[in-house]
This record gives C-alpha cells, sequence and structure tokens, in this order.
C-alpha cells in the first residue's frame, strides 16, 4: 500500500532525503508475515543529509546507512556493536520507519559517506554487499577454504562474489543459467541445483541464502563433517530438516545477519566486487506497489525505487 505520510521529525537524529532504495528480499517476506512490522519499508539506501543536529559536518554529505540504531547505553553498544542491542530499532524492518520512503532519519553515527567515485546506483548496495562481506567476521575465509554459496539470487551472487575475494575455491548454486553465467564471469565455479551429486561433503563452508527451506537441506548435503553452514536467508517460514546429521557430523551452524558499511564502501570504491550488473529494473516511488510484485517474480535481481 502506498500512502502519504508527514515528513518525519528529526527528534536529535539525521534527517536523510532518499535518493535511491533497494526492495530486499527481506521487505517481500516482512509483507508475507516475517518479523511483524508495520510502518514504511526498505533499509537499503543511498541519500543525502537535511538535517544533522549533532553532526552540522554531515549536512548536505551523500550517505548510506547502518540500519540498526541502538540504544547506545546497553553493554553492546558501548562495545561499538549495536546489531545485537536488545532495544534497537531497525531501519525499515522493527520498530523504524524504513528507506522506500522521500525521507527517513537515523542517528548521526549510523551514517556512512559515500565516495564521488561510487554512483548512486553501485552506492544503493552497500546494505547488502555489507552482510554478504560481513560473512567473514564470523568464518575464517582463507586462500584454500571450499565455499559454496546456494541460491543465485542478488544476495547469493553479492555473497559469492565477496567470497571470491577472499578464495579461488568459489562456487555458486542455482536454478537460472543466465544468473549462474554473470557469476562465472566474475571467476565463480556455477552448479545448476540437482546438479550436485558427488559433490556431497565437498565443501568446507556452505551459505544458505536461497530463502528456501530446500537450501538448508541441501547445505546439509555439501557441507563436510566438521564444516559450517552459514545461514543468511531471512523468512516468515518454519523450516524442517535433519538436525539429527548436524550432530552425527558435528556440523557447526552460523546464523549471519548485518555487516560493518565500511568495507562494502571501500570494496566499491575500489572496484573489487561488480553490482551494477545486479540491477533489474527501477520504479518510481509512486509506482512502488508495481515495483515490489515485479521484486517477487522469479528471475529477477535488485529493483530499485527513485523518489
Amino acid at each position: 500500500m502506498l500512502r502519504d505520510v508527514p515528513r518525519p521529525a528529526a527528534e536529535g537524529e539525521a534527517l536523510v532525503r532518499v535518493s535511491l532504495s533497494g526492495i530486499c528480499n527481506t521487505d517481500l517476506e516482512i509483507i508475507r508475515g516475517y518479523a511483524g512490522f508495520t510502518g514504511t519499508l526498505g533499509h537499503e539506501f543511498i541519500g543525502v543529509v537535511e538535517e544533522s543536529p549533532d553532526a552540522p559536518q554531515l549536512l548536505g554529505r551523500r550517505v548510506a546507512g547502518e540500519i540498526n540504531a541502538g540504544c547506545g547505553k546497553c553493554e553492546r553498544c558501548f562495545a561499538g556493536d549495536p546489531r545485537h542491542c536488545p532495544e534497537r530499532t531497525v531501519l525499515g524492518i522493527i520498530g523504524r520507519d524504513g528507506a522506500h520512503a522521500e525521507f527517513l532519519r537515523l542517528p548521526t553515527r549510523n551514517l556512512v559517506t559515500v565516495p564521488d567515485a561510487v554512483p548512486n546506483e553501485q552506492a544503493v548496495f552497500i546494505e547488502p554487499l555489507a552482510a554478504a562481506i560481513g560473512i567473514s567476521e564470523q568464518v575464517d575465509i582463507t586462500a584454500e577454504t571450499r565455499v559454496a554459496v546456494i541460491g543465485d539470487g542478488k544476495l547469493g551472487i553479492l555473497c559469492a562474489r565477496a567470497m571470491r575475494t577472499l578464495t579461488p575455491h568459489t562456487s555458486l548454486i542455482g536454478k537460472h543459467s543466465s544468473k549462474l553465467d554473470r557469476a562465472e564471469r566474475t571467476g565463480i565455479r556455477p552448479i545448476l541445483a540437482g546438479e550436485t551429486k558427488g559433490l556431497e561433503g565437498s565443501f568446507d563452508v556452505v551459505i544458505e541464502a536461497s530463502g528456501s527451506e530446500s537450501g538448508f537441506a541441501s547445505a546439509v548435503d555439501l557441507v563436510r563433517p566438521r564444516g559450517k553452514i552459514v545461514l543468511k536467508s531471512t523468512f516468515a517460514g518454519k523450516p524442517t530438516w535433519e538436525a539429527w546429521r548436524i550432530v552425527v557430523q558435528e556440523i557447526t551452524i552460523v546464523g549471519s545477519r548485518c555487516g560493518r558499511f565500511q568495507p562494502a564502501v571501500d570494496a566499491l570504491a575500489a572496484g573489487q566486487i561488480e553490482v551494477s550488473d545486479l540491477i533489474s529494473e527501477e520504479f518510481k516511488l509512486a509506482d512502488a506497489v508495481e515495483a515490489v510484485t515485479a521484486a517477487g517474480q522469479k528471475g529477477t535481481l535488485k529493483v530499485l525505487l527513485r523518489p
């Protein structure tokens, strides 16, 4: 549903005019019931600061924003990681209106300035790219690590491209030849889903980014004993899988959500990771309902909204 709402009051935070936002699978899952959120969706954006009471040097600057806004008082916030603050709000996901709008507000400490070398059409990928790069915060990936990413959607491709910068032994498993071809052009081994026979137990790390129940089951098949499965998908369903195999094969399960923004900004500025080819369509904000429908179609990659 599209509606007019008042311009948000900054309330001591920065007010950002949104230049471009990206529709994420999490947005689609929220519409299906994930997280129980009501409000303005959207957490991937690039914009320009219009008000910044406590950081006037940010006025007029182009910024992206870390989506987790912590309380600033708890032990986790003091440690510099509000991503797990128990009182946090999350842009467009928990208790805070999001980026599919003309304006949004965030604490200035959440904002990351974006260099001129990174155009808006790349900068809008900073949040999902940070999530992909963030896997290496939690799992040690070396040049010898054998990595498989399940899911050839936009997040899966970004995860594969991020891992490819760390190890040449990176594979992407998906259902769409055209998407796999795109990954292969950046040095990633493409594997069609359904053609993984003989690869059981072959990978040190398997990243599940398909957003489907079958993806979880495939990850258990593909990871080696004592390997690691990284779960990147957020979806409203309740998956079932053979939990006994996790025990018998001593597999480690790692939940992985948000990553730090600066490494993603640096990677884009250095041209290390291609993202522009993942844009499928762009819509005006006024056509957001149509855009969400398009984003949910099979084979679609990133759909952008421009206020």
